[in-house]
């Protein structure tokens, strides 16, 4: 499947979140590989990479247009649904916690980064 349409460095447009703040997708040997970065208490907290399944936008595309993955953590789990639309990384987040805390929902987007602007 074709992964350009996914792949790069993806910036929160909510400068205030609490949550994942950058998103960078990769490509390895054919999987898309994600890396995320979130805000923590004291600041950026790198969650490392996790390889994520991709979707087409439809059966007979080769192009991907979405995808899921999943980081397991001590507290729980986070799984993400990813998609593109308007140029933007859609992300919504599903927390789930094995505490006390209650799981939740949340939907946020990502602007690629690139340097058009940078050349003027």
């Amino acid at each position: 499947m074709e992964l350009s349409a996914l792949l790069g460095t993806w910036i929160n447009s909510n400068p205030e979140t609490h949550s994942v703040a950058v998103v960078r997708a990769t490509e390895s040997n054919g999987k898309l590989k994600l890396q995320v970065t979130a805000m923590g208490s004291d600041g950026f907290v790198d969650w490392g990479k996790t390889e994520a399944e991709v979707f087409a936008a439809a059966p007979d595309s080769k192009a991907a247009a979405g995808f899921t993955c999943r980081y397991e953590f001590e507290h729980g789990e986070t799984r993400f649904q990813g998609m593109i639309m308007k140029g933007l990384l859609v992300l919504a987040q599903f927390h789930l916690f094995s505490d006390d805390r209650e799981s939740y929902f949340l939907r946020e987007y990502f602007a690629a980064t690139h340097d058009r602007f940078s050349k003027g």
